[in-house]
């Protein structure tokens, strides 16, 4: 069974799943899918999709539906009694998850350690009893985990670090997407959650505005694919007196689906939602402003939770500020135009930036492929009878 609650779990357990074929070629999947996991053959008897929640109190409207497919998932377990329980991400949800496999006597890898160092460190407790195998992409939670008593805490790297990087050459992205070459590439990147563009959408089209009023650039707004017929017209009401697409259009900000690796790489400079799109930018030494914003009320309790120095994991990876953060109301419009006008016109620190972020993917890349290495350590410990060559 393979379970991922997000859109990155969802590339990394694909992946993930390809190589353990290649080395368990007879193994059958099923699980909570998305749509990666889905083309990778994993059959889908929760869609991932409907778990991508995020804010303390943004996921209290969503539990009867998320109990519900809690439910569908621990009923496919216990009739199929898998070999191994896989869980990426969206550790409560999958900690409960992981609780009910161990009741039936099904051991537990999970791909990506819940970043409980940051909070709710009281957590390692529970996942020393439920957890088998835990597979790390940031270098120093093994130390984190031992220290705590926790041995099945393995160092593989960070996949993308192995996985992110355009398709296309600057010349070719910009010819495909009529954009100027002449002009700078501006990426907004406000997240791929339908409740992170609400948050987000209005500050970044404000701030696309201020800056336009300053330098001409190019904009785009690299979305997932088939994200804007996903959403159909629930952004309406977003924008008083004008459709979400029509604002969109009359801020020239062009929508590009599925294509966000080469929107990343071939910008001068991208606003990203702290998160996954944050790594990725990073990842391809792309300079950068972050951003984040949840309800007031997640954001108070997340701030007496949380224990880290930074937000972005950017940040706390270099162990030192190398991108700007502006986190709730400190990332609205005018705030976002401020500080990425000064990037933008500021060649030497755009080279600066470029520079300190080369350190991260030289940190994160680790000693091979992250998920060839998950899938021999997987393959190795839970079905070597199945699988002599290990």
């Amino acid at each position: 069974m393979v379970s991922a609650g997000e859109a990155s779990g969802d590339l990394y357990a694909a992946r993930l799943v390809e190589e353990l074929r290649r080395r368990l070629p007879e193994a059958r999947f099923f699980g909570c899918a998305g749509p990666r996991m889905r083309a990778a053959g994993v059959e889908a008897v929760v869609e991932s999709e409907s778990l991508a929640v995020v804010g303390l109190v943004e996921v209290l409207e969503h539990l009867p539906r998320i109990y519900w497919e809690f439910r569908k998932l621990v009923r496919a377990m216990e009739e199929r009694r898998p070999r191994l329980a896989i869980l990426t991400d969206s550790p409560d949800f999958h900690f409960r998850v992981a609780a009910q496999a161990k009741k039936r006597g099904i051991p537990v890898a999970y791909l990506v350690a819940p970043q409980v160092w940051a909070w709710r460190k009281g957590r390692v407790k529970t996942m020393k009893k439920i957890i088998d195998e835990l597979l790390c992409i940031f270098p120093f939670e093994p130390a984190f985990f031992h220290g705590r008593g926790m041995p099945q805490a393995t160092y593989i790297g960070h996949p993308l670090a192995w996985m992110a990087g355009p398709k296309m050459t600057r010349e070719e992205f910009f010819a495909r997407f009529g954009l100027d070459p002449s002009k700078p590439l501006l990426t907004v990147l406000p997240g791929s959650r339908v409740g992170e563009v609400a948050r987000h959408m209005p500050a970044v089209v404000e701030a696309v505005e201020l800056i336009r009023r300053e330098i001409d650039v190019n904009v785009v707004w690299a979305a997932p694919a088939g994200f804007m017929a996903r959403i159909g017209s629930r952004y309406d009401g977003m924008f008083p007196g004008s459709t979400f697409r029509e604002r969109i259009s009359r801020a020239s900000i062009q929508t590009i689906e599925g294509e966000t690796w080469d929107a990343i790489a071939h910008a001068t400079l991208a606003l990203a939602a702290s998160g996954t799109v944050a790594m990725e930018a990073a990842l391809m030494g792309t300079p950068m402003v972050t951003f984040y914003k949840v309800s007031p009320v997640s954001w108070k309790l997340g701030r007496w939770l949380v224990d880290v120095p930074y937000f972005t994991m950017v940040n706390l990876v270099a162990g030192r500020r190398i991108v700007p953060e502006l986190m709730q109301n400190e990332g609205d419009g005018p705030g976002l135009a401020s500080v990425a006008l000064r990037l933008l016109k500021d060649q030497a620190a755009q080279t600066a930036m470029r520079t300190e972020l080369a350190t991260i993917q030289t940190k994160l890349r680790g000693e091979g492929d992250p998920i060839v290495r998950a899938a021999e350590l997987l393959a190795g410990r839970f079905f070597q009878e199945s699988n002599p060559r290990s």
